[in-house]
């Protein structure tokens, strides 16, 4: 029976599946995280065999299966994706490898079918779009320099941001300042920015800011609500002109939503989505997606073996049957 090696990396961790055509899980396992961009395609791979041997074993050796699926962040661009594809081949984990950014992933995990939209808030903002024919609509998501605005990143240089102007008067009055203070524990909102400077602080702990201004703007702190509104509204506006491009904005269409910002289900956030969903993309129909982008990544690759719906089925139950 051929097997697939489904492979989900991202920036903190990888995730692999070792799925049988018949959709039987056979081991899963876990690397460090994926980053080609930072660290080389050369070493973002290896973090695959590591995955690989959590799941099969030390002494694992390629091939690991007939076919490689990988889905991964900081594959951006169709180059970066055939850099990364080239460097799998070279080293035999599979037969026939196929790479792909994460966020087709997410659509896969998360929609009933291989079509529709999906938007993707975690560290970063990314969306990609497939139609019922088969046609993609995506985004370079490359940060501000490619118009991209949002994520957990980002809100969290924002957070900071506001803050510090709020606390030497050059900004408005914000609950972010204390907030801030209180999370990282120090006396001012200048120290944390010192501390990222001196790279005493590491920049990543941006990220955890994002609850914060969610719980600051819940209050109804007016900076606060300014940026939430304007994530949701970036969301919004990746799904919708995905859907234009596709010319699917006017037919019922699936909106998969991931990412640490997005499923954390944030309340005032949620409700901006809907409305804003409801006026400018009616008959779009949102799911937040719930099982991991690994069992997206398996059912991409048993869809190019052309497996039975009964494999698919069989590969979500398993998956849903975790969370």
């Amino acid at each position: 029976m051929r097997t697939i090696l489904a492979v989900d990396g991202g920036n903190s961790k990888t995730d692999v599946a070792l799925v049988a055509e018949d959709g039987t899980v056979l081991a899963t396992g876990r690397g460090g995280g994926f980053r080609p961009q930072a660290e080389g395609v050369a070493a973002a791979v290896d973090v695959i065999a590591e995955a690989a041997r959590t799941a099969l074993g030390p002494r694992a050796a390629p091939p690991y299966a007939t076919r490689v699926a990988a889905y991964v962040a900081n594959a951006d661009l169709p180059v970066e994706e055939e850099a990364i594809r080239a460097e799998i081949l070279s080293r035999g984990y599979g037969a026939d490898v196929v790479v792909g950014n994460d966020t087709f992933a997410l659509l896969r995990a998360g929609a009933s079918g291989p079509a529709g939209v999906a938007v993707v808030c975690g560290a970063g903002i990314n969306a990609v779009g497939v139609s019922p024919t088969g046609a993609v609509a995506r985004f370079p998501a490359l940060g501000r320099i490619t118009g991209d605005w949002g994520g957990g990143a980002h809100l969290g240089e924002e957070v900071l941001w506001h803050a510090v102007r709020a606390e030497d008067g050059r900004g408005p009055a914000t609950a972010l300042a204390p907030a801030v203070r209180d999370h990282f524990g120090t006396r001012t909102v200048e120290e944390v920015s010192l501390g990222i400077h001196f790279g005493e602080l590491p920049a990543g702990r941006l990220n955890e800011l994002a609850p914060v201004l969610m719980a600051v703007a819940a209050g109804g702190d007016a900076v606060a609500r300014g940026l939430v509104e304007r994530m949701a509204e970036e969301v919004v506006v990746l799904a919708e002109v995905a859907l234009r491009r596709l010319d699917l904005l006017g037919v019922p269409m699936e909106v998969v939503l991931g990412g640490g910002v997005l499923t954390a289900r944030d309340p005032l956030l949620d409700d901006l989505l809907e409305r804003r969903f409801a006026e400018r993309a009616p008959h779009a129909k949102l799911i937040v997606a719930g099982a991991p982008p690994v069992m997206g990544s398996a059912l991409l690759g048993l869809d190019a073996l052309g497996a039975a719906e009964e494999a698919k089925a069989r590969l979500r139950a398993h998956f849903h049957a975790l969370t």
